[in-house]
């Protein structure tokens, strides 16, 4: 029986594990970390319980398949309930809208605004659901790479779907040549910080994500989003996989060019016929190669963009936020020129706030709030030293939920804790602290993700947020279901 090596028991890592020992692979997990899950992770403090990691699942299907592959029904595990509205916009002019995946609903928040746009969103949506048919099988659900000769032509068959996708122009530039409404063009923009890359430089491909979220839905997971982490862990040990934590890889190693086994910092080496890495990619690709011949390991490709985490348990509730609320900054494209050009964090930053005490009320004391509050930050740089800038950031962000009504004193806060970009490149190993990896801030960013199976050895194979097809939960999930097949392939 062949032997594979897990690096990291995030979600991409757990995928494929479950799907390999199904296979009839000896599969062990190794993660550095004290749990499992990786950025989907959880903290509780004084009756206060937050999600760390992300906050919204959609295409619950890959999810299902997943279950479905080892026999199992997902309903059984998790109990997913939908969201709506999915989303509570709040813009600086008093603006405000409630985006939903029941079309007929957001078709009146669009009608307030514009009633031009009706028609414009239809058509918007229209064009994102040819992008999703055109992108889902070539770019989604299977790797860019392949074994066979089959396999070959198939992906050269799937390069004209780089015509069909809308590559060639910018989000924003879409985004602008169907709305008139400036309001509304902000929050198609949005969307592109999905996988932490600028509207006004990612590829108008990403119209997908609106697509998924608003046509497919967007869900809730009772008792919180790290549930799923959970029940793909127990998946994984009913399907005979050793899940060992605190044993962190400090190297894989090559003989003869081939994926051999990894090395540990407390257990030494550890053969293998092969090794999945669920690590970062660029961060395993310079730190963690142990190679017979030394070469370059870095793609030289530009890192999305980090975050800001404030984790917030309140004495205090607040009625006009939704279980999930955007505040949007006055100046959408100076925001992203701060980030990327300046590289510095925005003085007038769009804020993210999450409270799944909406959902779950045990997450938060008797007429308190727990806020999961999220800004986008650059990447790690010389120019910003995040000890420093830590408090005063809160501050600016503070003050930013202030001018929206969302007031939090000193004297509300009951716990706190914040998350910088140095801490997300410190326990991750997150290149640079970025949370999706690349970023997508090219024409053919698709093609320029690190690739499922690596070009440097032989038998080591990637999964996870920062390799192809991408972050969120539903494509680190197709990660392993991809690096599977590609075993299977070579191996089945």
């Amino acid at each position: 029986m062949k032997r594979f090596l897990v690096v990291g028991a995030g979600l991409g890592g757990l995928s494929a594990a479950i799907r390999l020992a199904r296979q009839g692979y000896r599969v062990t997990v190794l993660e550095k970390n004290e749990g499992i899950g990786g950025k989907m992770n959880l903290w509780a403090d004084k009756g206060f319980t937050f999600d760390t990691g992300p906050t919204l699942l959609t295409m619950p299907f890959v999810l299902e398949d997943l279950f479905s592959f080892v026999g199992k029904k997902l309903e059984d595990h998790l109990d997913l309930v939908p969201v709506d509205p999915i989303c509570r916009y709040f813009f600086p002019d008093g603006v405000r809208l409630d985006a939903s995946s029941d079309s007929v609903k957001m078709e009146e928040e669009i009608r307030r605004l514009n009633p031009a746009d009706v028609e414009n969103f239809r058509r918007f949506m229209g064009h994102a659901a040819e992008i999703y048919r055109a992108a889902a099988g070539p770019f989604l659900f299977t790797g860019l790479t392949s074994l066979s000769a089959k396999g070959v032509l198939k992906n050269l068959k799937n390069l004209a779907s780089v015509f069909r996708i809308d590559a060639f122009r910018t989000l924003n530039s879409a985004v602008s040549s169907y709305f008139e409404d400036t309001h509304l063009r902000q929050v198609f923009n949005r969307f592109a910080t999905y996988n932490g890359s600028s509207p006004f430089l990612a590829p108008a491909t990403l119209a997908i994500i609106p697509y998924v979220e608003m046509h497919m839905g967007g869900w809730y997971v009772r008792g919180g989003m790290y549930r799923v982490a959970v029940a793909l862990e127990r998946l994984a040990r009913e399907e005979g996989v050793e899940i060992r934590t605190g044993v962190e890889v400090v190297g894989i190693v090559e003989k003869k060019g081939v994926a051999g086994g990894v090395l540990t910092a407390d257990e030494g080496f550890l053969p293998a016929d092969g090794v999945v890495s669920n690590a970062d990619a660029l961060y395993a690709r310079e730190h963690l190669l142990v190679r017979e011949s030394k070469g370059p390991h870095r793609d030289g490709v530009e890192p999305s963009l980090a975050g800001f985490v404030m984790l917030l348990g309140v004495r205090k509730i607040f009625p006009t936020l939704m279980h999930h609320n955007i505040f949007f900054s006055a100046d959408y494209r100076a925001e992203f020129d701060a980030l990327l050009k300046d590289q510095r964090p925005a003085s007038d930053p769009t804020v993210y706030v999450a409270l799944s005490c909406l959902h779950d009320p045990g997450h938060a004391p008797r007429a308190c709030s727990n806020l999961f509050v999220l800004v986008n930050a650059p990447a790690l740089s010389p120019r910003v030293n995040w000890d420093e800038e830590r408090i005063s950031y809160r501050k600016t962000v503070l003050r930013k939920l202030a001018q929206f009504g969302v007031e939090i004193s000193e004297s509300d806060i009951e716990t706190e804790k914040i998350v910088t970009p140095s801490d997300f490149e410190k326990r991750y190993h997150a290149h640079r602290g970025a949370i999706y990896g690349t970023s997508s801030n090219s024409r053919m960013a698709a093609f320029l993700r690190p690739p499922n199976r690596a070009r440097e050895m032989k038998n080591l194979f990637f999964v996870g947020g920062s390799s192809h097809p991408g972050g969120g939960i539903p494509l680190v999930l197709l990660s392993g279901k991809i690096v599977a097949d590609l075993i299977q392939e070579q191996w089945g």
